[in-house]
């Protein structure tokens, strides 16, 4: 086992693109073709690649899968995936096409009863992604705030079956803030299960503080705007972790 940094594709028209806060509206796009930025990441070390279909996510049903399925198909690290999967059939098409791990955020909310089944079938090859604004969920593409709160339901689903949590908090989200260090740690000593962090990476230093709490659950951490602003590589986080004695992936 070791502390994973996941290089993060964000996908809308079928291009690679990051959002501010998860505003639609604050765009900015990276790349042209994101099967070829996800080689480039696995050129530089990735031992994951997260995908994110923002389309799907915003309209209720994967709208890039087929896109998906050819970067899982074509590239040799494992990848997970995540943005608008609400049914079986969804995550079987996904698991069967080599997705190494589907992302379910909306329907863990809103359809508890279908995250149970998908639990029990599925098991640690489905991630609950937890999509948070002050510690309450957020669904749809983060446009609906809900009034629940992130570790009462994670409680809960850990109940079901949920070996892996995806924690991201909104209002850093692309924003170089730093991660939210201290709900991170909480969800994963409150669940006791993996937690994987997402939002406000800035810095290696960021990434270095997360890895610290591996031994408390934190088992990795989701990086976008930061590799692809330049902040620093990926190579540069794999070696200054290695460096500082951090068991990485």
């Amino acid at each position: 086992m070791s502390f994973i940094i996941y290089p993060a594709i964000d996908i809308r028209g079928g291009k690679c693109v990051r959002l501010f806060q998860g505003d639609y509206a604050q765009e900015t796009v990276y790349a042209d073709s994101p099967l070829e930025m996800a080689k480039r990441w696995v050129e530089q070390g990735a031992a994951w690649v997260h995908l994110v279909d923002l389309d799907g996510a915003k309209e209720g049903k994967p709208a890039n899968a087929e896109l998906i399925k050819e970067i899982a198909r074509s590239i040799s690290v494992p990848v997970q995936v995540g943005g608008g999967i609400r049914t079986e059939e969804q995550i079987a098409d996904y698991l069967e096409a080599g997705v190494a791990r589907v992302i379910v955020g909306t329907a863990a909310i809103e359809d508890e009863p279908f995250t149970q089944r998908i639990l029990q079938s599925y098991g640690d090859k489905i991630a609950i992604g937890l999509d948070c604004r002050n510690g309450l969920v957020a669904t749809r593409g983060w446009l609906t705030t809900t009034d629940v709160h992130a570790t009462e339901l994670a409680k809960r689903l850990v109940s079901y079956g949920a070996e892996t949590f995806i924690y991201t908090d909104i209002a850093r989200d692309g924003t170089l803030t730093g991660p939210n260090v201290e709900e991170i740690s909480a969800l994963a000593l409150a669940t006791g299960k993996s937690v994987i962090a997402s939002g406000g990476v800035s810095n290696l230093d960021d990434l270095l503080v997360l890895s610290a709490h591996y031994t408390e659950g934190v088992s990795g951490a989701i990086v976008g705007k930061a590799l692809y602003t330049d902040a620093f590589t990926l190579e540069e986080a794999l070696a200054r972790m290695e460096e500082r004695g951090t068991n990485v992936g």
